[in-house]
């Protein structure tokens, strides 16, 4: 049978999952990640689970067709719920919104902590999805952006905060020093960058990174024209064109230094 085939997001999100992991995709929608992971021999076993009886029905379903059955187990959950610790090394969660992604860890944080490795493709608040990662102790291992239908993406591999006994661990030497060296900036500046750009995306300086700047940066700019061709007059549009400024800002400052 010819093997199942991902966008380039999802790919992307399963080649980031370590080779031989046990993988548990929360959110499998239809189940084409399971079976990429299986087929590609990425991972030997993999836990599809999803909140929704209709998408897990189907994804147990297309499971049977690529006869993975004994390999891939599909269950009803809404978020970690139903999943015990040490099932899985890798917990993938992949193509939803930041805010639901930080609620489903956060909900079962010794859960999530329990994971070797996360896998992560938040579709929004990325900003605030890092610093949920920083802060809560998941430090940022390895990161890709890529552009799709025009769209970028951005995927991010964080390591586990805890064993299974509960007790942190000291991961923070997995990760790598992703603007190490960076002169005239203060931490808590650097710490503001690394949360909006990605600590390891401002070390790898790849073209999709500049290209995703670069357009970023017009999009600002024609935000502040279209606000100064209506008249800085009324006080809230005066403090919405300070803060893209700011942003503007921001982002030029990681052309001229990170690129």
């Amino acid at each position: 049978m010819r093997p199942v085939t991902l966008s380039k997001r999802l790919r992307t999100a399963a080649h980031m999952v370590t080779a031989g992991n046990v993988v548990c995709d929360v959110g499998c929608d239809h189940g084409f990640v399971p079976i990429y992971l299986v087929q590609q021999g990425i991972s030997p076993r993999v836990l599809a689970m999803d909140l929704r009886e209709g998408p897990l029905r189907a994804a147990r379903e297309h499971v049977a067709v690529y006869g993975l059955e004994s390999r891939i187990e599909t269950r009803l959950s809404d978020g970690l719920h139903n999943y015990e610790k040490g099932e899985a090394d890798t917990l993938v969660c992949a193509g939803m919104g930041g805010g639901l992604m930080m609620r489903i860890l956060a909900k079962d944080r010794e859960k999530t902590a329990s994971f070797r490795e996360l896998v992560l493709q938040p579709q929004s608040e990325i900003e605030k999805f890092r610093r949920f990662l920083r802060e809560g102790g998941y430090p940022v291992l390895d990161e890709e952006i890529l552009e799709e239908d025009g769209k970028f993406y951005q995927v991010i591999r964080a390591a586990g905060g805890r064993n299974t006994d509960g007790h942190a661990q000291a991961r923070m030497e997995d990760a790598p020093a992703a603007t190490g060296g960076c002169t005239g900036v203060t931490d808590e500046e650097l710490y503001k960058l690394e949360d909006r750009y990605g600590p390891v995306l401002l070390r790898k300086k790849t073209p999709v990174f500049s290209s995703f700047l670069e357009r970023e940066a017009s999009v600002y700019e024609e935000i502040l024209a279209n606000l100064r061709e209506q008249g800085l007059t009324d006080e809230k549009r005066r403090a919405r064109y300070a803060q893209v400024e700011l942003l503007l800002a921001d982002n030029r400052q990681v052309q001229r230094r990170f690129t």
